[in-house]
Protein backbone atom coordinates (compact mmCIF):
# COMPACT_ATOMS: atom_id res chain seq x y z
CA UNK A 1 0.00 0.00 0.00
CA UNK A 2 2.27 2.81 1.53
CA UNK A 3 1.86 5.98 2.67
CA UNK A 4 -1.49 7.49 2.61
CA UNK A 5 -1.80 11.71 3.87
CA UNK A 6 -4.91 13.18 5.33
CA UNK A 7 -5.26 16.87 4.07
CA UNK A 8 -7.33 19.14 5.44
CA UNK A 9 -9.23 22.45 4.24
CA UNK A 10 -10.80 25.06 6.72
CA UNK A 11 -11.82 28.73 7.10
CA UNK A 12 -10.02 29.96 10.27
CA UNK A 13 -11.01 33.04 11.84
CA UNK A 14 -8.69 35.32 13.45
CA UNK A 15 -7.00 31.63 15.08
CA UNK A 16 -3.94 29.97 13.69
CA UNK A 17 -1.98 26.88 14.63
CA UNK A 18 -4.83 24.56 14.17
CA UNK A 19 -3.48 20.84 15.50
CA UNK A 20 -4.61 17.84 17.25
CA UNK A 21 -4.01 18.07 20.97
CA UNK A 22 -1.54 15.53 22.93
CA UNK A 23 -0.08 12.68 21.55
CA UNK A 24 -3.19 10.36 22.82
CA UNK A 25 -5.16 12.17 20.14
CA UNK A 26 -7.67 9.69 18.81
CA UNK A 27 -8.04 10.19 14.60
CA UNK A 28 -11.73 8.80 13.54
CA UNK A 29 -11.50 7.66 10.11
CA UNK A 30 -13.54 5.13 7.58
CA UNK A 31 -11.30 2.16 7.08
CA UNK A 32 -11.68 0.08 3.91
CA UNK A 33 -9.81 -3.21 3.77
CA UNK A 34 -8.06 -3.91 0.29
CA UNK A 35 -7.90 -7.59 -0.70
CA UNK A 36 -6.43 -8.07 -4.23
CA UNK A 37 -7.98 -5.06 -5.82
CA UNK A 38 -11.12 -5.97 -4.03
CA UNK A 39 -12.15 -2.76 -1.60
CA UNK A 40 -14.78 -3.51 1.23
CA UNK A 41 -15.76 -0.77 3.72
CA UNK A 42 -15.28 -1.90 7.32
CA UNK A 43 -16.50 0.87 9.73
CA UNK A 44 -15.16 3.94 11.43
CA UNK A 45 -12.19 3.22 13.62
CA UNK A 46 -10.36 4.70 15.78
CA UNK A 47 -6.57 5.46 15.73
CA UNK A 48 -4.00 7.23 17.94
CA UNK A 49 -0.26 7.55 18.23
CA UNK A 50 -0.09 5.82 21.22
CA UNK A 51 -1.78 2.73 20.52
CA UNK A 52 0.93 0.42 19.63
CA UNK A 53 -0.04 -3.18 18.52
CA UNK A 54 2.50 -5.67 18.25
CA UNK A 55 2.68 -7.25 14.37
CA UNK A 56 2.61 -11.15 13.62
CA UNK A 57 5.99 -12.60 13.39
CA UNK A 58 7.74 -10.29 15.43
CA UNK A 59 8.27 -7.18 12.39
CA UNK A 60 7.14 -4.66 14.72
CA UNK A 61 4.49 -2.49 15.44
CA UNK A 62 1.21 -0.31 14.19
CA UNK A 63 -0.87 1.69 15.42
CA UNK A 64 -4.09 -0.49 14.21
CA UNK A 65 -3.90 -4.27 13.27
CA UNK A 66 -6.56 -6.17 12.52
CA UNK A 67 -7.09 -9.68 10.56
CA UNK A 68 -9.13 -10.25 7.68
CA UNK A 69 -11.81 -13.09 7.99
CA UNK A 70 -11.68 -14.05 4.66
CA UNK A 71 -8.01 -14.37 4.39
CA UNK A 72 -6.69 -14.24 7.84
CA UNK A 73 -3.94 -12.35 6.67
CA UNK A 74 -3.11 -9.49 9.26
CA UNK A 75 -3.51 -5.67 7.75
CA UNK A 76 -2.33 -2.28 9.45
CA UNK A 77 -2.11 1.15 9.72
CA UNK A 78 0.47 3.19 11.67
CA UNK A 79 0.73 6.73 12.22
CA UNK A 80 4.16 8.11 10.80
CA UNK A 81 6.22 9.90 13.48
CA UNK A 82 7.07 13.88 13.01
CA UNK A 83 4.06 14.19 10.45
CA UNK A 84 1.43 15.59 12.38
CA UNK A 85 1.67 19.30 10.98
CA UNK A 86 -0.58 22.19 11.80
CA UNK A 87 -2.93 24.13 10.02
CA UNK A 88 -2.06 28.00 9.85
CA UNK A 89 -3.90 31.01 8.90
CA UNK A 90 -1.83 31.48 5.51
CA UNK A 91 -3.16 27.90 4.92
CA UNK A 92 -6.57 29.25 5.12
CA UNK A 93 -8.66 27.82 2.22
CA UNK A 94 -6.43 25.13 1.15
CA UNK A 95 -5.88 21.86 1.27
CA UNK A 96 -2.65 21.02 3.52
CA UNK A 97 -1.32 17.19 4.45
CA UNK A 98 -1.73 17.51 8.46
CA UNK A 99 -1.01 13.66 9.09
CA UNK A 100 0.61 10.71 6.94
CA UNK A 101 -0.10 6.93 7.42
CA UNK A 102 1.38 4.08 6.40
CA UNK A 103 -1.09 1.43 5.61
CA UNK A 104 -1.08 -2.08 4.59
CA UNK A 105 -4.42 -3.51 3.84
CA UNK A 106 -5.91 -0.91 5.26
CA UNK A 107 -6.76 2.18 3.37
CA UNK A 108 -8.78 5.00 5.24
CA UNK A 109 -11.23 6.58 3.10
CA UNK A 110 -12.80 9.51 5.32
CA UNK A 111 -12.01 11.18 7.90
CA UNK A 112 -14.40 12.03 11.20
CA UNK A 113 -13.25 15.27 12.85
CA UNK A 114 -13.74 15.30 16.60
CA UNK A 115 -13.06 17.12 19.54
CA UNK A 116 -9.64 17.28 20.52
CA UNK A 117 -8.18 20.04 19.00
CA UNK A 118 -6.63 23.41 19.76
CA UNK A 119 -5.49 26.72 18.17
CA UNK A 120 -3.99 30.10 19.46
CA UNK A 121 -5.67 33.53 18.46
CA UNK A 122 -3.53 35.36 15.67
CA UNK A 123 -2.91 38.55 17.37
CA UNK A 124 -3.73 37.79 21.32
CA UNK A 125 -1.73 34.59 21.34
CA UNK A 126 -4.45 33.11 23.19
CA UNK A 127 -4.45 29.48 23.25
CA UNK A 128 -7.97 27.63 22.74
CA UNK A 129 -7.96 23.89 23.83
CA UNK A 130 -10.66 21.09 23.30
CA UNK A 131 -12.12 22.36 19.91
CA UNK A 132 -14.85 20.06 18.46
CA UNK A 133 -15.09 20.32 14.53
CA UNK A 134 -17.59 17.50 14.45
CA UNK A 135 -19.14 20.31 11.82
CA UNK A 136 -17.67 18.88 8.27
CA UNK A 137 -18.59 20.58 5.13
CA UNK A 138 -18.41 18.30 1.84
Amino acid sequence: MGKIALQLRATLENITNLRPLGEDFRWYLKISLVISLLRLVVKMESVSKKDSVALKGGRGSASMVQKCKLCARENSIEILSGTIKPYNAEDNEKFKTIVEFECRGLEPVDFQPQAGFAAEGVESGTVFNDINLQEKVR
